[in-house]
């Protein structure tokens, strides 16, 4: 680089430093100042030689991190220095113990909780693996490392551009698979929806693209409706000596793309594209009697949908939102949702978490909401013992994103919960004790069963007995991560004490067979019997599962004159002449199962390695999905004869010339001929063999369902727009499964 280039960046970095300092939420004192320059400092000196993808200067990043935290999520001092040098530990030869030797244990805590996120991140491993826990982990830590994280995922997803296209599909799913919903979840709903549409711009480019073309083009007539509706209150409200301003707000690419997608509709005919906020300042006295007084006079002019007041001012989110949402009929016949909430609801909509701690440097605020769900989380990771990573995440983001009822406590106490949670939800949200010895429940003064699913508004009375316990069935009654961690926990307990007996009893048994139960022995039952762990052989063993037959057929095969044999049998046929024949010609690279050949998820067994060619079948485990073996393989016979309702027709096949099965979906008017014209340009134009058709009429209006074979998406996509143009068809979309 020249002289030159080296001057003008150093002035860039300069003008996004000062821009730093002059936009923040919080005000900043002398000290603060100071502190963020320090870090600043640092950052510079650490990353002088490190440029991004782009090609630009390393530290641009972390000043933009940093200005996220300091104006768009509104932290204060500690956290805007955390951001500046939330790389460093990972990246250069700063140590941890050297930021805390200068910035302090607070500081380094927050550095020490995003190095250990990077570094999970930069394993290449799918976000659903063990290490989303560890990274949920920081947040019981620290809340603000999370927050940190989010700013550090926003601005590398704004700069996305510059990276590979399978870096970006990856950073691009993990970010609206996680990330969003964690944003969501601290009431960062503006930065939630930039995620998710940033998101979408990798994930699915043309549904973006098209969508934000639309927008562009509307903009104007939006503008003027917005407009057109403000004046039409305005005139009621400076009346009633209201002080207010009066917004117009899109609704995000993505969820205009997910109402598309769910509903099975045009852009046009999302009529809920925009959104009105009335935003007016109060005493927090009469907050709730202006936000009513706003509703009265929008509703005199304008009438509402009924099913669609929302009410978050009585009632808040657990992230601490408040607002009244109310949708009417503007003019034009379009339904407006109108948001109407005080100055300072709208500051913590715009903040979320930062809003409730704006003068709380510590981040400890009593009786926060928020704080409530945190501390939720942390016995959530803390205590669950996690087989299943997966479930564990699909609950964990049930909680993240799922809409929420009320209901009461006998005593009148209000209780929030997800939708769809059960009377046993609602025990276990009291206490794990009234949870595990839960009876039933009274619900508005009527018994009821556990599995029982609530409503917003139901009074729930719990009855107990010291005699309950968790069954395992209760798993399918419940929602909540709390009840399903409790009751795994209780479950697990009770199966370790189980597991004990099992052990003796399996000691007994194999000393009677002259086996010895060794590390190793236990081992190769382990495998033998496809369990998944030790505990879970034993506890089948006391459970008869595993009866003395099997067990004397695992000694057979691993001792004497029988197990040489069998040892010598499978050697043998592991290496016959069928395991040699040339595979067909062709491209083998998919494996399908059962007589129609159906696309299921599987695995290669170790065991045997098939590879294409291979005459194979499928065996469905009890936790691992469908393996695949060779028909050949040493464990074959035993699988076969003794799981053979498990067992699996298959056969590879080329990927290529598999044609599969779908539903098409058709809406319209009906008339003469309709069906024939469907049916021709099925049959005659697009030659697809249709599996099965169903029409069906009512005041004009017809239904149709047609089952065709298709050979991908593309052919289905050609087929459905030829079926679009056919006269009369007004709607059309894929049947989702």
């Amino acid at each position: 680089m020249t002289e030159e280039q080296i001057k003008e960046e150093n002035a860039e970095i300069a003008r996004r430093y000062r821009d730093l300092l002059l936009n923040t939420y919080r005000n900043l004192n002398e000290d603060d100042k100071k502190l963020i320059r320090r870090a600043f400092d640092l950052a510079v000196d650490a990353h002088q030689h490190q440029r991004r993808k782009s090609g630009e200067p390393y530290i641009y990043h972390p000043i933009a991190v940093a200005k996220i935290i300091a104006d768009e999520i509104g932290l204060g001092a500690t956290s805007i220095a955390a951001a500046l040098m939330h790389d460093v530990v990972e990246d250069t030869e700063y140590t941890l113990e050297d930021m805390e030797a200068m910035f302090g244990k607070k500081i380094a805590k927050i550095i020490d909780g995003l190095t250990k996120i990077s570094v999970l991140n930069n394993q290449e491993l799918s976000i659903q693996s063990e290490n989303f826990r560890k990274l949920l982990l920081t947040l019981s830590e620290d809340v603000r490392v999370i927050l940190v994280k989010i700013a550090d995922r926003l601005h590398n997803m704004r700069t996305l551009d510059a990276m590979p296209q399978h870096k970006q599909l990856k950073i691009a799913s993990e970010t609206v698979f996680i990330y969003a919903p964690l944003a969501h979840r601290m009431g960062l709903y503006n930065i939630k929806s930039e995620l998710e549409d940033l998101s979408l711009k990798y994930t699915q480019p043309e549904n973006y693209a098209d969508i934000k073309k639309k927008l562009k083009e509307s903009a104007e007539d939006r503008k003027r409706y917005i407009q057109k509706f403000s004046d039409s209150i305005s005139d009621r409200l400076d009346e009633e000596g209201l002080e207010y301003q009066i917004k117009g707000r899109s609704k995000s690419i993505h969820s205009i793309n997910r109402k598309m997608q769910t509903q099975g509709v045009s852009f046009d005919q999302v009529y809920d594209k925009f959104a009105i906020r009335i935003i007016y300042r109060s005493d927090k006295k009469n907050e709730k009697f202006i936000a009513w007084k706003i509703y009265s006079i929008v509703t005199d002019i304008y009438k509402p949908n009924p099913s669609r007041l929302r009410d978050w001012i009585t009632q808040p989110k657990p992230t601490g939102y408040e607002s009244l949402h109310i949708t009417v009929m503007g003019d034009d016949g379009k339904w407006v949702e109108v948001q109407i909430r005080s100055e300072r609801m709208d500051e913590i909509a715009e903040k979320g978490i930062a809003a409730h701690y704006k003068y709380k440097e510590n981040y400890k605020v009593e009786d926060s909401k928020v704080d409530e769900w945190i501390s939720q989380v942390r016995e959530i990771l803390e205590n669950q013992d996690i087989q299943d990573t997966t479930e564990f995440i699909d609950n964990f983001k049930l909680n993240l994103y799922t809409k929420e009822i009320y209901v009461f406590t006998p005593m009148g106490e209000l209780i929030s919960l997800p939708r769809g949670a059960s009377s046993l939800d609602f025990a276990y949200a009291i206490h794990t004790n009234i949870g595990d010895t839960c009876l039933g429940a009274k619900v508005n003064g009527k018994l009821y069963p556990l599995s029982h699913e609530l409503r917003s508004g139901d009074q729930v009375e719990i009855i107990t007995s010291k005699n309950q316990q968790p069954k395992l069935d209760w798993l399918d009654y419940v929602t909540t991560s709390r009840a399903k961690s409790k009751i795994k926990a209780a479950l697990n307990a009770e199966k370790r004490q189980s597991a004990e007996e099992g052990k003796e009893i399996l000691e007994r048994k194999l000393r009677h067979l002259r086996l010895t139960a060794n590390e190793k022995t236990i081992n190769n039952m382990v495998s033998f019997f496809n369990e998944r762990t030790s505990q879970d052989l034993f506890y089948h063993v006391l459970t008869g599962k595993i009866s003395n037959a099997d067990i004397k057929r695992f000694a057979e095969k691993n001792s004497g004159v029988v197990g040489f044999i069998n040892r010598f049998r499978s050697k043998s046929i592991g290496k016959s002449k069928e395991e040699y024949v040339m595979p067909p010609s062709g491209k083998l690279d998919l494996i399908v199962f059962g007589d129609e050949e159906k696309k299921l998820d599987y695995t290669l067994a170790n065991c045997c390695n098939p590879i294409p060619g291979d005459k194979v079948f499928g065996f469905v485990t009890v936790n691992r999905g469908i393996k695949v073996h060779k028909l050949t393989c040493p464990n074959a016979i035993e699988l076969q004869a003794n799981y053979a309702y498990r067992v699996q027709k298959a056969k590879w096949v080329d990927s290529s010339q598999i044609t599969f099965r779908t539903e098409i979906i058709i809406k319209g008017i009906d008339r003469m001929g309709l069906v024939k014209d469907i049916t021709d340009v099925l049959s005659n134009n697009l030659n697809i063999d249709m599996k099965s058709i169903n029409f069906s009429s009512e005041d004009g209006i017809f239904n149709g369902n047609i089952l065709v074979s298709v050979a991908n998406k593309s052919h289905l996509d050609s087929v459905m727009q030829r079926l679009k143009n056919v006269e009369g068809v007004t709607k059309i979309n894929r049947k989702q499964d």
